[in-house]
């Protein structure tokens, strides 16, 4: 009887955690955006909603694709004044041209 109790338990605190951690999860995908931000398209409005994206990188962006032209493959992002290797992995999930 007493092993029953001690296992009831130990399944209840578990079953807590699962619960609370899905809640935790559940809540930081709530932050991302769900969809792709295109940044051929995307105004500066839409590229500030990005992870480390102010308004200042987010009108370079728009600024660089004015002078240059469309971006062929999302790595050219890089090539933004103030986009380096490290923001660009935080980025690279959620854009796309």
């Amino acid at each position: 009887m007493m092993v029953l109790k001690k296992l009831v338990s130990i399944l209840v605190v578990v079953s807590f955690f699962m619960i609370f951690n899905a809640d935790v999860v559940a809540a930081g995908k709530e932050s991302t955006p769900s969809k792709l931000v295109n940044i051929n398209t995307a105004p500066v409005k839409q590229l500030v909603k990005l992870p480390r994206i102010g308004e200042k990188i987010a009108q370079r962006i728009v600024d660089f694709r004015k002078k240059n032209g469309k971006f062929k493959r999302i790595e050219e992002l890089m090539k933004v004044k103030g986009i380096g290797e490290k923001l660009f992995s935080k980025l690279k999930k959620q854009i796309t041209v």
